[in-house]
């Protein structure tokens, strides 16, 4: 297994039996071109990588996150183990380069699939539980996903302030918030930008950010604040 020490590197994780990280990267289309293959495929392995990812994430979120709603803390674990997501791991990981894959797979551009590359990194994620335990195996999820968490819950927020924004303004006044860039600065790498959100030509809330997604979310939120204080 030569030929996946680089990997174990990534990973920072020495596999104790090398042919479950082997199995973790079977696609069932290469068993079917050569079915007297020794290691049947990642499916059984991404099963169990799925029901871990799962549970490691919740019980994330319910211990650094106790203002979450149930439903809040669906909508988050949802947003983290989505297809999407796993896909992007997965690539951070390189894992579509070391995959066994049927030709045909990989002439359809198999190793960029997002539904495989998904799938293969809950595999990993199984075989890691197996070979090192609950621990280890937790303890990679959370470091994969320390940025993850932050991008999904940003996301939430800016949709939760800005949709609840939005029900109010069009209740009150049967039109749509206009947000708008006043300012940014800074370098590309490092840049600061400031949003006013408008209703019928007024600015009701501003806000500052590193993206525009977070200037917009804090513009949303200052404007429910001055709508509060005014009724």
């Amino acid at each position: 297994m030569a030929e996946f020490a680089d990997l174990q590197d990534t990973l920072g994780i020495a596999f104790r039996d090398p042919s479950l990280l082997q199995q973790a990267l079977v696609h069932r289309s290469y068993l079917h071109e050569n079915p007297d293959f020794a290691l049947p495929a990642n499916e059984r392995l991404e099963f169990l990588g799925d029901s871990l990812l799962g549970f490691v994430i919740a019980a994330k979120l319910y211990r650094d996150f106790p203002h979450l709603t149930e439903g809040g803390m669906t909508k988050l674990r949802a947003a983290l183990v989505r297809k999407e997501t796993l896909a992007r791991l997965a690539s951070s990981l390189r894992l579509g380069d070391y995959l066994y894959m049927g030709r045909g797979e990989e002439s359809s551009g198999g190793r960029t699939k997002q539904t495989i590359l998904a799938g293969a990194f809950e595999s990993l994620v199984g075989a890691i539980m197996m070979d090192q335990g609950f621990a280890a195996a937790r303890d990679f999820v959370l470091r994969l996903f320390a940025g993850e968490m932050g991008r999904a819950l940003e996301e939430r927020l800016t949709t939760d302030y800005k949709s609840r924004l939005q029900e109010i303004v069009q209740a009150r006044h049967r039109v749509t918030p206009i947000y708008r860039i006043t300012k940014e600065v800074g370098p590309d790498h490092a840049k600061e930008f400031t949003v006013e959100v408008i209703v019928g030509g007024s600015v009701i809330g501003r806000g500052h950010g590193g993206s525009k997604r977070v200037a917009e979310m804090e513009a949303a939120r200052d404007a429910l604040d001055s709508l509060a204080r005014e009724q």
